[in-house]
């Protein structure tokens, strides 16, 4: 699916003319004058309300502001997204930053290095058959539970949380056989006893009455590094002021969601989601917002990494750390965040 942002061309009015001291002169000139955007292919992991200050940078054109035309392409998961980078279908990539480490582990030559991070919680909740306001996480022991993507952030995340709740994921019956965006059909043609979806997957089951939201995964889990902004070193080398301005546009869009109500966001990004009525799209935005889901800033900090490399070590996805310097620059957040 791809979503092209129409530019929008500013234009000044440049006057022109002198007061005599008895006469006014003919009257000003008008000329005008057009700001060249340029052009800058985003393909992101999905196109989701959990990315909401990306869409209020899009909406209220802060990157028109700093001189670039989004070109936004949804690559239905993170290795589809790495692919477009790594081949040069895409100049940025907006994923789960395992997806980086992987292909630094792999040896590439050019592994892309993480500028931005978006989100600091995740993004999933759970959802049940039946309601239980009494849920507990041992209550998934011996039940088939529809999961994500072996090795993708919401997998992991999820075991994460059942390792955290003293759960070997072993006895849970997990099911990774199901395509990413697709398990919200699944479980309502009746597959599965729970489900671990995101947003609007997990209200649309709420609203057609076969589940019930019984746990927020971003809450379960605590502060985790989900989604962050990633592009090839020499991309980055070789247009920093250009990384730099699409780094400040998302600081605005944060800024944003920090300063308003949940009801202003949704009418602000209310366009990126069509289909979606807008009480709908409020309470999704709600949701997260109450789980403090975007964070102040964009810096990736070195915590932040080694805790998503304690999760990817403990899910059996990596074997050798590897360097925060690597695979992390904080240069782009911190400027924008000044």
């Amino acid at each position: 699916m791809r979503k092209r942002i129409v530019p929008l061309f500013l234009s000044a009015l440049m006057v022109t003319g002198v007061l005599s001291s008895t006469s006014m002169a003919e009257a000003p000139e008008t000329v005008q004058t057009e700001k060249e955007l340029v052009k800058l292919t985003l393909n992101e992991v999905a196109h989701s309300i959990f990315y909401a200050p990306q869409y209020v940078a899009i909406e209220n054109g802060y990157f028109e502001e700093e001189g670039i035309e989004i070109d936004l392409v949804t690559g239905f998961g993170a290795d589809k997204v790495m692919t477009a980078l790594i081949s040069g279908d895409a100049d940025i990539g907006f994923m789960g930053s395992e997806a980086s480490i992987y292909t630094y582990s792999q040896g590439a030559k050019d592994a892309p290095v993480n500028f931005a991070q978006l989100t600091q919680r995740a993004g999933n909740f759970l959802v049940a058959r039946e309601a239980q306001p009494e849920f507990k996480w041992s209550d998934l022991i011996g039940q088939e539970v529809l999961g994500g993507r072996k090795g993708g952030m919401p997998e992991m995340v999820f075991e994460y949380i059942l390792r955290q709740n003293g759960i070997d994921p072993s006895e849970v019956l997990i099911d990774q056989s199901i395509d990413f965006g697709s398990t919200a059909a699944a479980f309502s043609s009746g597959k599965g006893t729970y489900t671990v979806e995101f947003e609007p997957g997990a209200t649309t089951l709420e609203q057609e009455g076969v589940g019930y939201v019984v746990a927020s995964l971003g809450t379960d889990s605590g502060y985790v590094p989900y989604t962050a902004y990633c592009a090839k070193s020499d991309y980055i080398e070789e247009h920093p002021e250009l990384v730099q301005a699409f780094t400040n546009a998302l600081q605005k869009g944060m800024d944003f969601v920090n300063t308003h109500t949940p009801q202003e966001i949704a009418e602000v990004i209310a366009p990126q989601f069509p289909e979606t009525d807008l009480d709908t799209i409020t309470s999704i935005v709600t949701r997260y917002y109450e789980q403090d889901t975007w964070k102040e800033n964009l810096i990736f900090e070195e915590e932040s990494f080694e805790l998503l490399q304690d999760i990817l070590t403990d899910a059996g996805e990596l074997e050798e750390r590897v360097p925060y310097e690597a695979l992390v620059t904080t240069s782009f957040a911190e400027a924008a965040a000044k």
